[in-house]
């Protein structure tokens, strides 16, 4: 979709409609505070199993704490909670999103061209203990702007503990369908920030193959291990599905490409801890041999991303302070891409920057400032649909406000309950090679900038 050259300023009954979803959000917070708060179990199923507050595993959720990664880590397995109920939770969320200027011929199909206010998901997990020692978090995922219904991040594991060297090892298995999504720190691709964002905008058309390239279309095996509770490393492989299996999975597997052979994943991380802080610095990569379009006949393409990544937090009971950082790099060769005509260059390369820091008050009231940057080789047949340049070149800023409510505890009628209200900012320096005219139809990096009014509820 493109944007329309001029700025138009939201009609009156976008504002109305703008209106009613926050009185409606407002309404909805005001309605079940006076039911009384009570002690919290975290987040639905596994708060329900754990017996803890949202705040014990999240600061600010989704972003794990020290604690909810050692859950993970575990295979999602620790007990403690009274409730006998199965560990399933739902999720959902909507919003409101206006782009500076409109995109003609609608944001998406069935939306109007600016001010759409939209359902963006409906999810249904199974998260939480299957048998001793194994654990899931397994989510389905009905996208309301793309209108189907699909398999989303899924993580099986077996865990378990045992002694090296006179300290603890916790090892594990993980099945898995995301690169990085078996992971633990806030910095990798799949649970790395923006938490949300708005599918009905304009966005960088460029990233590399571990940001999401493979999710959802590969099922991998990894195996990982932590020792004394400071040096983590994992390994695995990844293997595209069939067309027939992402089909029945309800994904969509027109245009993607598929992995020859195995493609390997790993990842080492060092976290130190003192006091109330943690640092994790760390490396992670993926290489993959790749038929593009799944067209085969025509050779293959090969691409190695390697990336560093870096953490810091601290918790303390009334203020938390995180700061979460990744630079990915990726060579690519193209040799399939160039014959199909889908590349003009034999050799590419792109890189990644990403990197927010986050202020929440009493886990909940919560503010974020974020960056992110894309460059790479100019490729004519790669970027010239989105780019006058034939740049993947963008670079940008994000800004975030967010009230949870129920970080420590739900209304007494359902103590499990969780939301989040978010108010997002997204504007450009540079999108798709350029600052102004970037497309050469005469449209500006900043026609892109983003305001996104979003409620989250997870029961």
């Amino acid at each position: 979709m493109q944007h329309q050259g001029n700025f138009r300023p939201a009609s009156k009954k976008a504002i109305r409609l703008l209106r009613r979803l926050v009185a409606a959000t407002a309404m909805a917070v005001l309605g079940l505070i006076p039911v009384g708060i009570r002690d919290a179990e975290a987040l639905p199923s596994f708060a329900r199993q754990t017996g803890q507050e949202c705040a014990a595993c999240h600061n600010g959720f989704p972003e794990l704490t020290p604690y909810g990664r050692l859950f993970k880590l575990n295979g999602y397995t620790f007990t403690g909670g009274n409730s006998d109920l199965p560990p399933i939770a739902a999720m959902v969320y909507g919003s409101y999103t206006h782009t500076q200027a409109g995109q003609s011929g609608g944001a998406a199909p069935g939306y109007g061209s600016n001010n759409n206010l939209t359902l963006d998901q409906a999810s249904l997990f199974w998260g939480g203990k299957i048998a001793d020692n194994i654990g899931a978090f397994a989510q389905m995922t009905y996208d309301g702007v793309g209108k189907r219904l699909s398999w989303d991040n899924t993580d099986v594991r077996y865990a378990n503990t045992t002694s090296l060297l006179g300290s603890e090892l916790v090892f594990g298995l993980s099945l898995n369908n995301n690169p990085t999504v078996t992971d633990v720190w806030n910095t990798t691709p799949a649970w790395g920030y923006p938490w949300v964002a708005s599918a009905l905008s304009i966005g960088p058309a460029a990233a590399t193959i571990v940001e999401g390239g493979f999710a959802g279309n590969v099922v991998g095996a990894n195996i990982y291990a932590y020792w004394n509770r400071l040096i983590y490393a994992e390994a695995g492989v990844y293997k595209t599905l069939s067309n027939r299996s992402l089909t029945t999975l309800g994904v969509d597997p027109t245009g993607s490409s598929s992995i020859k052979n195995l493609a390997p994943y790993w990842r080492l991380a060092v976290e130190p801890k003192w006091g109330r802080s943690s640092w994790e610095a760390g490396l992670f990569g993926m290489a993959a041999t790749m038929v593009p379009g799944r067209v085969s006949g025509f050779g293959t393409d090969h691409a190695v991303d390697v990336g560093i990544d870096t953490q810091y937090q601290f918790l303390a009971d009334r203020d938390s302070i995180s700061f979460q950082g990744s630079w990915i790099t990726e060579n690519q060769s193209l040799s399939a891409s160039q014959v199909l005509g889908n590349a003009s260059n034999g050799r590419d390369h792109l890189r990644s920057l990403h990197a927010k820091a986050t202020y929440y008050y009493d886990q909940t009231y919560g503010a974020t400032f974020g960056y992110f940057k894309y460059d790479g080789t100019s490729d004519a047949n790669q970027y010239s649909a989105v780019s006058a340049a034939n740049s993947p070149n963008s670079d940008g800023w994000i800004a975030e406000l967010n009230y949870i409510p129920f970080n420590h505890g739900g209304p007494a009628f359902w103590p499990w309950l969780n939301m989040k209200l978010g108010l997002q900012y997204t504007w450009y320096d540079k999108l798709n090679g350029g600052t102004t005219n970037y497309d050469g139809a005469g449209h500006n990096a900043s026609d892109a900038n983003t305001l996104y009014l979003y409620s989250w509820f997870a029961f």
